[in-house]
Parts: C-alpha cells; structure tokens; sequence
C-alpha cells in the first residue's frame, strides 16, 4: 500500500492556476478590498489560458470585484465559463449590482464569449438582475449555451427583467448576425410565480434551441404552466424538464401533454410534488404512452401527487417501450396496497421493474388486522356499492347466460371517474370478438399488443369470401383500423393509451402493405371512404358505425410519423377543407372541430 503524501497534497492546493483556468472553489475567502483579492488577481494574470473562472464558495465586494475586473480585461478575451455560484454571502443589496457589474464590464471591453454563465445560491434578487441586464443583453452574452440562476431569489419583478434582458440579447443577437442559441436554462427556487413564467414563457417561444429547462419551486400555478407550455412548444429538441415543486394540477397536466409529443429527445422529466392528482397522472399518461414517441426517456418523476390505484395501470403501461428508462419515481402517492401490486406487475410484465423507485412513502392507511386501505373512504364505499348493486342486478342475468357462454361470467367491469377497471378476467378477447362489439371495455381485454393477429384476421376474411384482391385486404384492414382508432377519442385515459399504441402499430402495417404493394392509391381512397370524406363507389359497402371524432384524433398523432405518406397528406387535406353537403344544401357538420384540428397538423408538413 502506497503511504499518503500530505505535502504533494497541500502543494496541490496551493497552486490555484490551471492550464486552461483559474479556480478558487470552496476557499471561503473574504474579498473586500483591492488588497484582499491580490491572490486571484495573480492566478489570473498568470493563467496562460484562461477559458473558465471559478469563485464558488467565496464572498466578493465592490472593491475586490473592481481589481479582479482589471485583470479580466487583460486577460478575459479567452474565457468561455464565468462560474460564479454562491459568492456574495453576508453583502448588502448595494454591494451585490457593482460588484456584477465590474465583472460584467470587464469582459464586454475584453471581448469574451461566454458559454457557460452560473450565479447560482446568490440571493441578489431583482436588484441583482438590474446589475447583470446590460451584461446580459451584449455582444459577450450572444455566444450563451448554459445560463445557471438558480435561488436567487429574483421573484416576479425579476422574472420580468430577466426575460426582457433575454429578449434584447436575442433581438441584439440576431441583429448583428449571431442568434442566442440558449441550450440550458436553470431558474429554479426563485418564487417566479405566474407573471414570471409567462414572461419567461415568451423567451423560450423566441429561443427555440433549448435542451434543458429546470423551474423548480416557483410557486407557478396552472395558467403560469399553459404559458409555459406553449413556449416550451417550440423547442423540439428539449431533453430535459423539471417543474418540481410547482402546482401543475390536471389542467396544466393537460397543456403538457399537449406539447410532450413535440419532444422526441426528452430523457428526463421531472413533476414530482406537482398536485397532478389521478387525473392529472391519466392526461401524462396517454401523451407519455404513445408507442414510439419518447424512445430515450430515462427517467420519470411523478412522486408525491395524490395519485390514487387507477393511475398505476396507465402510468405503467405508458413505460412498456421505454426501453432506456432507468429511474421511476413513483413514491409518495396514494396507491396503496393494489395500486403498488398492479405497479409491479405491469412493470415486470413490461421487463421495467428494475426502473422503479421505492415506495416506502406511499401514504396508505393500515388497520389493526394489518390490511391496507386506500385514505379515499368515498371511492371504497362507492366500489362497495356497486358491488352489491351489481350482484342483486346481475343474478337473473348471470343465470341466463351461464349456457350460452360460461368464461365470460366472471368478467366484471368497474368505470371509476376517468378509467375503466378491469377486476377479473378468466377469458382474453380476440380480434373477431372485439370487433364484433368494438367497445372500451374489450379493447382493454384484447390479448394482443402488435398488429399481426389483426393482420391474419384480415387476410382469412379476404379469403373466406374469396376475394384475393389487394384492394380487398386494404378495404377491410381500414375498417379494422377505424374501429380500433374510433375508442382513441374515449373519456377513459387507460382506453385512449391503448388505442393509441394500437392505432399506431395498425397504421404503420396498412402503409407498409400499400407501398409494397404499389396500392397507395388504393389506401387513400379507401381511408377517404371510411372517414366519410367521399362517398364509396360500391353500393353494398356497410355504413360507417364508429366514432369518426376518435379517427380523426388518432391521425392527428398519426399524420405526423415518418411512414405516414406525404400523397396520404396531401390528399387528405384537400377532402377535410370541403363542405358537408347533403341534397346540394351545406349542413353542420359535427366533426368540423376535429377536421379543424387535424388540418392544423397537416398543414405543417409541405408537399414535397
């Protein structure tokens, strides 16, 4: 065993000048006067190269930051990473805005471009961002990649001087032909409330190349977190998202959702302590589900969100393709003895077991016997209900229908406020029986998660009514699609989530068939049919008995994946834009909001 060298140690930490740097991390030195900062002053003018400057852990004054500022002058031209965390500790509100605006000065004469700006732990509040807003919106600030104000305590009026900083270094960027292409944005802990994450929210609607945005404990409640939505929207490359700590609530659950397919990079995700609720877990759950749409996400935090037993089936389905997923926060909701049963069955049925946190903190109230009981007495006392209701109602039935199908008696069905609960099943539904009786409650017992059996099924009717034709197959595949997309507009979240993820297989073997095939304009014809667009040439085809709203919901998900044809769009587009006539009289259509919609989807893409 080597001995330890205390002397090559403390030679190690004497030495503050690095090839590329200087560093003073965790010093703890008071720097008051000019005579204080001599020490930095020194490691600077000697760095040979000095891309970063590390004053973490120190505290800095006016006098300090002047003499260290005429050194950055001379020396600052190279430097890319300004880290400037927790360095006014003890100063005074008058203290804090000179001392930044040395340091800021300074590299503006010497013509920095930073990369890297972090003022973290400096409580300086909106006086302090006063100190940094001429900084912010000049020519050394154009080049930002990360910019780090985490606690610092800005609260409203700072949020908004810090967004109209932002904004003018934008403005001021693009003018002089080198665009602000903010990639990391962290202003957490910072009580920004509403009025500053909308400010912000415009911010981020102009950057549009952020990859990681952390606002954690801003008090920003629903409407704070629809702005935010939105401006977030137009950042498609955005990995990571942490609103921990905020009041999201179902609604602004809602507005998330609606932007979460935007983000096909998202790796990490952070709602945790959010009063998401179940409802709010649901609406997460079916934009998190859908197949394909989140391939890197590895880590997911919904802990401690009064999430009760109906959203573990969801929010566990919608990890069932996760494949690099890592970490599952789950904890401190209000599972309770099911719901943890049914996390951890769907979770290793789905191999994604190892991802999931524990669950010591699931509030669950336990009774003398030792059984565990949800706290929502209401929903218990109601499923009792129901099921003595369902057992005096049911018996005459029960009795009838033990000749003609004896599996199915044990089937029983529980709708509870937003999800449909299935409590026992001795029988899986098959492709001809769910679409035979396409409801909600058979698309949940269908036993199949690809789109094969549904493929053999078409090409055995083909052939049973001995048509071979490809038109055939396509005309009846559709039909099988439009019932299966039609629960895709369902109130029940767990319903949507699968047929979504089944609507998406369903479509990529239609197009895959077609283009094979050479039958493109066959499909397209035939969708035109089954959604009502034109009417069919053949006189004998059936009428259309599925829910054209969930269709036309389902592609607007759909439209927007790579296989989907750019002829299907087009052609598609120019059929929704026409009036429904009936008897040469325009009538009201019922679907004209969903057509709306999806057109808005579609015309996003430009014909090639």
């Amino acid at each position: 065993m080597s001995s330890f060298n205390l002397s090559e140690l403390k030679d190690a930490l004497k030495d503050n000048i690095e090839k590329n740097g200087v560093s003073f991390a965790g010093r703890f030195l008071k720097l008051d006067s000019e005579k204080n900062a001599i020490e930095v002053v020194k490691a600077i003018e000697e760095c040979p190269h000095l891309e970063f400057f590390n004053l973490e852990g120190n505290t800095l004054g006016p006098l300090a930051a002047k003499a260290i500022a005429e050194a950055l002058k001379k020396k600052g031209a190279a430097l890319k990473r300004a880290l400037w965390k927790d360095m006014f500790t003890g100063r005074s509100k008058e203290e804090i805005p000179k001392a930044l605006e040395y340091l800021g000065t300074s590299l503006c004469i010497a013509g920095a471009q930073l990369t890297e700006l972090e003022l973290s732990d400096n409580a300086f509040g909106p006086i302090g961002i006063k100190g940094l807003a001429d900084f912010l919106t000049s020519s050394t600030c154009y080049s930002l990649r990360e910019l780090h104000l985490n606690n610092n305590g800005l609260g409203i009026f700072g949020g908004k001087m810090l967004a109209k900083a932002l904004l003018d270094c934008c403005q001021n960027s693009s003018r002089d032909g080198t665009q602000l292409a903010l990639k990391v944005f962290d202003v957490g802990r910072n009580r920004l409330e509403n009025e500053g994450a909308e400010a912000l929210a415009s911010v981020f609607k102009k950057l549009t190349t952020l990859e990681e945005v952390a606002m954690p404990q801003n008090s920003i409640t629903h409407p704070g977190i629809i702005a935010l939505a939105k401006g977030l929207s137009a950042n498609p490359k955005l990995r990571v998202l942490n609103l921990n700590d905020n009041i999201i609530g179902p609604q602004g659950a809602q507005a998330l959702a609606n932007i979460l397919p935007n983000f096909r990079a998202l790796e990490y995700l952070n709602l945790g302590d959010c009063l998401l609720k179940t409802e709010g877990s649901l609406i997460l759950a079916a934009a998190l589900g859908i197949k394909g749409n989140h391939p890197s996400l590895m880590e997911l935090n919904l802990s401690f969100n009064e999430i009760h037993t109906r959203g573990a089936a969801p929010i566990a389905q919608a990890m069932a393709d996760k494949k690099q997923l890592t970490n599952l926060h789950l904890d401190g909701n209000l599972f309770g003895t099911d719901g943890r049963a049914i996390l951890h069955k769907c979770l290793t049925n789905f191999e994604r077991i190892n991802s999931l946190g524990t669950l010591n903190d699931d509030e669950s109230v336990e009774d003398e016997d030792g059984e565990d009981e949800e706290e929502d007495e209401d929903e218990n006392e109601d499923e009792d209900e129901n099921e003595d209701e369902d057992e005096n109602e049911n018996e005459d039935e029960d009795e009838d229908e033990e000749d003609e199908d004896d599996e199915n008696v044990n089937e029983d069905y529980t709708n509870d406020n937003g999800a449909i609960i299935i409590q026992k099943i001795e029988k899986k539904v098959t492709v001809p029986d769910f679409l035979k009786s396409p409801t909600e409650e058979n698309l949940l017992l269908l036993e199949y998660e690809s789109g094969q059996p549904f493929v053999e099924y078409v090409k055995n009717l083909v052939k049973d009514n001995n048509t071979q034709s490809e038109f055939t197959f396509i005309e009846e595949f559709i039909k099988v699609i439009m019932n299966v997309s039609a629960l895709c507009g369902s109130g029940f979240f767990d319903v949507r989530i699968k047929a979504q993820t089944l609507t998406d297989i369903l479509y990529a073997e239609l197009f895959a068939f077609a283009v094979k095939d050479k039958q493109i304009t066959i499909l397209n014809n035939s969708l035109l049919v089954n959604l009502g667009l034109i009417k069919s040439e053949d006189k004998s085809a059936g009428k259309i008995d599925w829910n054209l709203d969930g269709c036309f919901k389902a592609l607007e998900i759909i439209s927007q994946k790579d296989y989907f044809l750019q002829q299907t769009r087009d052609t598609l587009k120019i059929f929704l834009e026409k009036p429904v006539i009936i008897s040469r009289v325009k009538v009201i259509d019922p679907f004209q909001d969903a057509k709306v919609a999806l057109g808005i989807v579609l015309n996003r893409f430009q014909t090639t």
